[in-house]
């Protein structure tokens, strides 16, 4: 078998599209077309899992009820999130803007099953949580290719896992990953939003320890 090989240009455009990828919460409502769709969720399946394990669990949140139950955790979540802040990071906290629950027109459920019938636990004896590592990468992998479609990716973490877990109604092995806002975002940008409102700055290099 020959090996797969990429021109230079390719190369240059894979680091433009990692360097353009954003997280994003400002969406329109426009809705996203189910073969879009279909191609974002299908890349996740392109990632490496732990043992071949491939232990994503997707559940898309469409009803009223559960999407209003996913917000309602959200803001009750940012409170007690805020609370936490002192001074001027409580302001800051305060002007930003942490879900794009309000818009996006896909909203996602993202699991690991932490027991899952495939893999035969190779891999995952000594270390589980690559499990959720494995998730993580298959994100990775959805992420780059709905920036790639033109689309933005929203991961929202401020969440409470096991409300959500009940309100949605999903199996006690499955473990949060994140819940994810996908559709077209109000503008592109080059730079984080936290960093533009700044939260926070990005580093220049990665720090890199030899021992």
């Amino acid at each position: 078998m020959t090996a797969r090989s990429f021109t230079p240009e390719f190369r240059a455009e894979l680091t433009e599209l990692m360097r353009w990828r954003r997280d994003v919460r400002r969406f329109r409502t426009d809705p996203v077309p189910e073969p879009l769709l279909a191609r974002c969720l299908d890349a996740v399946r392109l990632a490496p899992s732990v043992g071949l394990s491939e232990p994503w669990r997707v559940v898309r949140v469409d009803s009223p009820a559960a999407r209003a139950a996913a917000a309602a955790n959200f803001a009750e979540a940012n409170a007690a999130a805020l609370e936490g802040q002192n001074g001027d990071r409580a302001a800051r906290y305060a002007a930003l803007k942490l879900s794009g629950m309000d818009a996006a027109p896909v909203q996602l459920a993202i699991y690991c099953d932490t027991d899952p019938p495939k893999g035969a636990g190779l891999g995952a004896a000594s270390m589980p949580q690559m499990r959720q590592y494995s998730v993580v990468a298959g994100v990775t992998m959805m992420w780059l290719t709905a920036r790639a479609e033109g689309l933005g990716l929203g991961w929202v973490s401020i969440l409470d896992p096991e409300r959500l877990a009940r309100d949605l109604d999903v199996p006690t092995t499955w473990d949060l990953i994140g819940y994810f806002c996908l559709g077209w975002p109000e503008q592109e940008t080059d730079s984080p939003e936290l960093e533009r409102a700044g939260w926070e700055t990005r580093a220049d290099t990665l720090d890199l320890e030899v021992r």
